[in-house]
Parts: C-alpha cells; sequence; structure tokens
C-alpha cells in the first residue's frame, strides 16, 4: 500500500497544466473497438484506471502503438472475442468500473459482449441496469450469472428503438451510443446524459462515419451506419482536475495559473468556486487564483439563508467536484450546506476531517453542513487512509493547507484518477 507523506503549511506558487480528462478518455478508448481501421488519441492521461483499460484492450487483441507521451495509436482489426470468456478477463475486467463501455461496441460490431461486475471507488452502488436496459431495447439478449457475477449480451443484429433512460448515466448513454451507431435503423435516446466528454465521445464518432445529432441535448437521435472509419481525437482537459487545483490554490492562500482549461466545457465548476468567495479569474483559457491572503466568504442565498451546493447530472454540478468543495469550505468564513445525491457513500471520509479539526456536522449520508474556520485555527495533521479517488484528493489539499506532517495512507486510490500528481505539486 503507498504512502504520501505531506509537509503542509507552504503556500504554492506557478502554473499547473490539467491532464487529459480520465471519464472522457474511458469511453473514447472502447470506441476503438467499433472500427478495423487505426485510431489515433492525443492527451491521453497516465493513470492508473486508463492504463488498465488500455492493457485490456490488449489483451483482446487490440495493436496499440505509443507514438509519444499521451498519444496513442489502436488498430482493433483482430479481436480475440475468446479471451472474453476466459478467466483472465473475469479478473481484468473486475478491476475497473469502466470496462462495462466495451460492451456496447462489442455487441454492435461482434454480437456479443461480455463484462465481470465492474470494481472501482467505494462510493456506493452504481447500478448497470441503464446500460443493459437500454442494450435490450436495441435487440440484445441478455444473460446473468449470479454465481460468477458475469454479464452477457448476445444479438445477430441491433435494431434502432427510442428509449427514454431511468438516469441521464454518463456512461449507460456512451455504452448505448456506441451500440446503436452500427444498429439497423434509427435509435432515438431521450433523458440522454449531455456531458462534455459524451459530446466529444459523439463528435468522435460522427467523424469516424456515425450519424448522431442533438449533440450537447439530452436527446440523441442515431441513424444506424453499416461501418465506421478511423479518425484523430485529442481529449480535453479534466474539469475534475481543474476544480481540484482551484480548490488546492484557494486553501493553500496561493497564486496559482492553470493552463489551457477549455472555459466553455467547464459550466458551472469556476462560479461554484466563486460561492464559496474564490476569485477564480479567466485569462485567455487560462484561470488565474490570485494568493486569498484574506481568506474566502461564503455567500448566502438572496434571501439570507445558508447556502446549499448539491449535486446534478450535466449541466448541473458535477459530484466528482462536491469533496473538494466541502474541503475547501472548511477555512472559509460562513457555513454552507453539501447535498450529494447521487451516491450514498461519498461523504463519509469527512471523519478524517473532523480528526483534522474541521467542524462538520454530517446531517446523513447525504449531507453534511460545514462551519467554515476563516484560517483562524488551522487543520491539523494526522495519518489517515484514502477511500476514493476524489475523497483522496480532497484529503491531500486538506493535508497541504495543514500544520505538520499528514500521512495519507492507500494512494493508488488517488494514482488511479490523477497522473503523477506528488511530481507535479512539488514543481509548484
Amino acid at each position: 500500500m503507498g504512502t504520501f507523506k505531506i509537509e503542509g503549511g507552504h503556500q504554492l506558487k506557478g502554473s499547473i497544466q490539467p491532464q487529459g480528462a480520465k471519464n472522457e478518455a474511458l469511453q473514447i478508448l472502447c470506441a476503438v473497438l467499433l472500427t478495423p481501421e487505426v485510431v489515433t488519441i492525443h492527451n491521453i492521461p497516465d493513470i492508473v484506471d486508463v492504463n488498465k483499460l488500455i492493457n485490456l484492450l490488449i489483451k483482446l487483441g487490440v495493436k496499440v502503438e505509443k507514438l509519444s507521451h499521451g498519444s496513442y495509436t489502436f488498430q482493433a482489426d483482430n479481436v480475440n472475442l475468446k479471451y472474453l470468456e476466459s478467466e483472465d478477463f473475469k479478473v481484468d475486467g473486475r478491476g475497473l468500473r469502466g470496462s462495462i463501455m466495451i460492451v456496447g461496441p462489442l455487441l454492435a460490431r461482434f454480437g456479443k459482449g461480455y463484462i465481470p461486475k465492474p470494481g472501482g471507488d467505494k462510493i456506493g452502488r452504481r447500478r448497470l441496469d441503464t446500460h443493459f436496459e437500454g442494450l435490450i431495447n436495441l435487440g440484445a439478449k441478455f444473460g446473468y450469472s449470479k454465481e460468477e457475477q458475469f454479464y452477457g449480451v448476445t444479438a445477430k443484429r441491433l435494431k434502432g428503438a427510442y428509449m427514454l433512460l431511468e438516469e441521464a448515466s454518463v456512461t449507460g448513454t456512451a455504452n448505448i451510443v456506441m451500440a446503436a451507431v452500427l444498429a439497423e435503423g434509427t435509435t432515438t435516446i431521450y433523458n440522454a446524459a449531455c456531458e462534455p466528454y459524451l459530446q466529444q465521445l459523439c463528435k468522435m464518432l460522427n467523424r469516424m462515419g456515425a450519424k448522431i445529432s442533438g449533440v450537447g441535448s439530452n436527446m440523441l437521435v442515431i441513424e444506424g451506419v453499416e461501418t465506421l472509419g478511423g479518425t484523430t481525437h485529442t481529449m480535453l482537459p479534466d474539469m475534475i482536475e481543474i476544480g481540484s487545483w482551484i480548490g488546492l490554490a484557494a486553501m493553500t492562500k496561493s497564486e496559482l495559473t492553470i493552463k489551457n482549461v477549455s472555459w466553455n466545457d467547464l459550466g458551472l465548476i469556476p462560479n461554484v468556486f466563486r460561492k464559496l468567495g474564490i476569485t477564480v479569474e479567466k485569462r485567455g483559457d487560462d484561470i488565474f487564483i490570485p494568493a486569498h491572503t484574506n481568506g474566502y466568504e461564503i455567500q448566502s442565498f438572496i434571501d439570507g439563508s445558508i447556502l446549499t451546493i448539491a449535486d446534478a447530472p450535466w449541466p448541473g454540478f458535477t459530484p466528482d467536484l462536491l469533496s473538494i468543495i466541502l474541503v475547501v469550505a472548511t477555512q472559509a468564513r460562513g457555513s454552507v450546506l453539501i447535498h450529494q445525491k447521487m451516491f450514498e457513500s461519498r461523504l463519509f471520509f469527512v471523519d478524517k476531517l473532523i480528526d483534522m479539526g474541521a467542524k462538520i456536522i454530517l446531517c446523513d449520508p447525504h449531507r453534511a453542513t460545514v462551519i467554515g474556520h476563516d484560517f483562524k485555527s488551522t487543520l491539523k495533521a494526522t495519518v489517515m487512509t484514502s477511500p476514493d479517488i476524489r475523497a483522496g484528493v480532497s484529503l491531500l489539499i486538506a493535508a497541504l493547507s495543514a500544520k505538520g506532517t499528514s500521512t495519507i495512507q492507500n494512494i493508488e486510490q488517488i494514482d488511479r484518477g490523477y497522473e503523477r500528481i506528488d511530481e507535479r505539486l512539488r514543481a509548484i
């Protein structure tokens, strides 16, 4: 189990470049299975979850060539479908939540797709019903082995259909879209997720010859095509990492420039941090955060009631940044209610922050009230364990602002989503 030792209380200074988007990478990499032609992808983050998926593709028979840091070519012209029924695949697929998105492309192109029940973060239940209900709507036959926790779908040829998704699942929408592009006829997906990363997937598929309209809205219309070709794709910067750096700058009273953030794809993120009193300045396509030497003050609602920050499907505020917002609020002036609606275990890391001296009331598994210290009392260093990617980075930010030396164990969770985070932080 890896460990970080963090000496807190230092101001940082300089600029930092966000990595490529983890959640986009997991979708885009699965899409290479839809064509026998070469697909070139740039700005791939060098992180555990993405590297696991690339290794899984290699074992599936995809030819992978590394061109340079973050740039690869993929060619799925000789896919080994026998691997899907091997014991190796049952182990490999379980170790990565994003592996579920190979099912749609495999089903569309080869008539069958299998996946073991995926692992990932311990942040509560994340059902796969949306994925499989969508594929069944397209004509797939579904099977599930309860003993082995192994899912399978088969179909001779998928047929387009109208569907209203029960939830605007990002990975569910991606899986259904990737299956529908090669289905016969027209597919309409209503209540589709419309995150920038899903928009990126649709734009890439359209360049490959797919016919997807409504990109960026919650209704996607897909005209099925016979085959898809190769393309070149560059991934967006990771908005969750960008939000993490904003929070880090505020908590450590540091002056920081976050480079090339793709402002148009950040949605509500800058404004939510501004509601905490943090200055988020647009400089071209960069974000500049000045040193908050006098702290930052949480706004209230216009009627004077306590501010509530809640997550919601895009274009609402992403749930992946709520833990960062919560940590940043511990040193603000004022109070805020954090409402995590989408996952029932994601706020349980607050006990570590309470141990560090934060004033937090955990109301229930979904809501926490934070009473800010206004830097009058610093957080205290402690020993803690990272429960998931985002909570891990939140604890890292807390440790960087705390007095003394903290230890974070199980940093593999952080490495799953953040590229060389220790090197990059040492550089500033």
